[in-house]
């Protein structure tokens, strides 16, 4: 299993937005019904920042959301939305977990 954590910071006209297309990609990933996968996001308290949490069993879960067209989507209109705070990405290690995850 691997983890990784992402965060950045929009500007206030593209919360929305971003929003939108977060929602279309999870949209998508539950169509899509990958057990393999556990994706979610969240806004901070500032209401511009978010933050990635996603979990993959493998590498071939980690393609199915890289290969996924309304990821790319997401991807390329935050990145030309010209973010406060670029994405940072953290690889997790898992120390231990009060429950199952896959």
């Amino acid at each position: 299993m691997k983890g990784i954590i992402v965060q950045y910071t929009v500007k206030e006209e593209f919360v929305e937005t971003n929003k939108a297309n977060i929602q279309q990609v999870m949209a998508d990933l539950r169509e899509i019904n990958n057990p393999d996968i556990k994706y979610s996001s969240f806004l901070r308290q500032d209401g511009k920042s978010f933050v990635h949490f996603v979990l993959r069993l493998n590498d071939e879960a980690q393609k199915t959301v890289s290969e996924l067209p309304s990821f790319q989507e997401f991807q390329r209109q935050l990145k030309e939305s010209g973010p406060e705070a670029p994405p940072s990405a953290q690889d997790l290690s898992l120390v231990g977990s009060s429950w199952d995850f896959f």
